[in-house]
């Protein structure tokens, strides 16, 4: 996952006066209590019983021990009687006191708590600068320090990923992040189209821009109240499309050019140009919605709902639910992912691994909370996090997915259900999701959406993943939101205003140089050059 921009976080110099206290125990007693730990001592034949641990002996601690994990969640209930606390203590010998906040909430309640200096055995959320900070005050530990004991991460993170140091860790390569691995779907988000209307029409689905185009002047004849083309993602939609113009990335409007290696600006290349102008072409002819810039959400589904607009861009999710939203009145109503736009003709590539700055405070407990989320990367450890434990709360089915007897009258068994009935899908305790997970169940028209796009090879490279120092940080900081806003201002008003053109254009690339545009890129570049200097 492309690291995101930060800005300079008030509090830092506070947080590193209490630093010395979170070397201590933070408040963590180990229980002693003989019915909190496993009868079997540790390193025996045990871990058979539990599947793939990765090479890690079961159970990971030679007397009871009690680690606190603090994470945001919506359910405020994760006691000991939960399934994954119960099976966790039973398997490792750790008894695991969830912490949880609302997601809402949760960032205060975490600052509070770092500037204490009591901080719980694991927990997550900090920025990037934050943690290096408090790493260096030897605050939260080091990870890579521990790899000998760790055998999944060190496969995963020191020898298959071994850019995740570089990219995630600070200049004297000290990570003080736990990675996520493979949690990411292929496919997510997309153009949609209205298959029921096109069939209605005899109109294809297209295969490149100009069909795409042909497409929705085709829907305007057949409709002409309608705008064939709506959309609820604001300026996000400049983004959006930005992958079939070979200017996608995550930060976006930054962007890595592969063909010569170095990081550009997407809103002054001629790639952007010629999108805005097809962005122009909709727009006059009546073929955008020209609310689609302003659209809500309520606006946007009666549009896609009715015969108002028939094609847009949305998350897969849409394709069941705005069916199943619609059945009882149109029961032929047939959304379906439609192949990209653009020159390029791709999608992003969504990341293999993704940080949530998930780390480990540095007191008495840390080997014993390193290795649990050692044993939670582990396939087994995967399992349990986000399919269960088979026999006791599920059954594999005839497709190959669990079923959950317990939750068979319940309407949908997703993810938040998991979460509130077994402690399963806790955020940032999911560190190798399980690809047999009913989150990984797709319906006919998602997989549709998967196969089109992987079997057509139709995604964008991957951007490298940069490490910023605090200088850097301090840099993006100051100019980002200047040039953003600058950035989408001018996009609306070339597509919005016919005035605007060439000569606009021109005068656009030299206005937000004067903004600090060259000093924005070089942080990038001199990030980029690192980056390869590392490999």
């Amino acid at each position: 996952m492309t690291k995101k921009l930060i800005s300079a976080v008030a509090g830092i110099a506070m947080m590193t006066s209490v630093l010395a206290a979170c070397s201590g125990n933070a408040g963590v007693k180990n229980e002693t209590s003989p019915t909190q730990a496993s009868s079997t001592p540790a390193g025996t034949p045990a871990t058979k019983q539990y599947g793939d641990t990765g090479g890690l002996k079961l159970p990971l601690v030679n007397e009871p021990t009690t680690v606190t994990w603090m994470l945001p969640s919506n359910s405020t209930n994760i006691k000991e009687d939960k399934l994954v606390v119960q099976e966790i203590l039973k398997r490792t010998g750790i008894k695991v006191e969830f912490q949880t906040y609302s997601p809402q909430t949760y960032q205060d309640k975490l600052k509070v708590i770092v500037a204490s200096g009591k901080l719980p055995d694991i927990f997550d959320g900090l920025k990037p600068a934050e943690l290096k900070k408090i790493g260096k005050q030897k605050g939260v530990v080091a990870i890579n320090d521990y790899a000998d004991m760790l055998p999944n991460f060190k496969k995963l993170y020191l020898e298959e990923n071994s850019w995740v140091v570089k990219s995630y860790g600070d200049e004297n390569g000290k990570l003080y992040t736990w990675p996520i691995y493979n949690l990411n779907r292929d496919v997510n988000h997309g153009f949609m189209y209205r298959k029921d209307i096109f069939d209605k029409l005899g109109v294809k689905e297209w295969t490149n821009t100009d069909e795409f185009y042909q497409a929705l002047k085709k829907l305007k004849e057949a409709y002409p109240n309608s705008y064939p083309y709506a959309s609820k993602g604001l300026v996000n939609i400049f983004k959006d499309w930005s992958y079939g113009w070979g200017l996608g990335s995550e930060s976006y409007p930054a962007y890595y050019d592969e063909k010569d290696k170095t990081w550009k600006y997407a809103s002054i290349q001629p790639e952007h140009k010629e999108m805005l102008d097809f962005m122009k072409k909709l727009y006059n002819e009546g073929l955008i919605d020209p609310e689609f810039l302003t659209d809500t959400q309520d606006s946007w589904t009666t549009k896609m709902t009715t015969d108002k607009s028939f094609v847009t861009w949305d998350w897969i999710g849409r394709l069941d639910l705005f069916y199943n939203q619609i059945k009882s009145k149109n029961a032929d109503y047939n959304l379906r992912y439609a192949n990209p736009i653009g020159p390029t003709g791709n999608v992003r590539t969504l990341p293999k691994v993704s940080d949530f700055s998930v780390t480990v405070a540095n007191n008495k407990n840390k080997e014993a909370a390193l290795k649990l989320l050692d044993y939670l990367t582990s396939p087994s450890g995967s399992e349990l996090m986000t399919v269960g434990v088979e026999g006791v709360n599920f059954e594999w089915g005839k497709d190959g997915i669990p079923v959950y007897p317990e939750l068979k009258d319940l309407p949908l068994v997703d993810i938040s259900v998991l979460e509130d009935r077994y402690a399963m899908w806790l955020e940032s305790a999911y560190l190798r999701p399980d690809r047999r997970s009913v989150y990984y169940k797709f319906s006919e028209k998602e997989q549709e959406a998967q196969n089109k796009i992987l079997k057509g090879n139709k995604r964008e490279a991957a951007d490298p993943i940069l490490n910023f120092t605090d200088a850097e940080i301090s840099t993006l900081a100051e100019l980002q939101t200047t040039l953003q806003k600058a950035a989408e201002e001018f996009n609306a008003k070339y597509v919005l205003d016919k005035k605007y053109g060439s000569e606009q254009w021109e005068e656009w690339k030299k206005n937000i140089v004067k903004k600090g545009l060259d000093a924005y890129m070089k942080v990038y570049n001199d990030a980029q050059k690192r980056y390869d200097a590392a490999k």
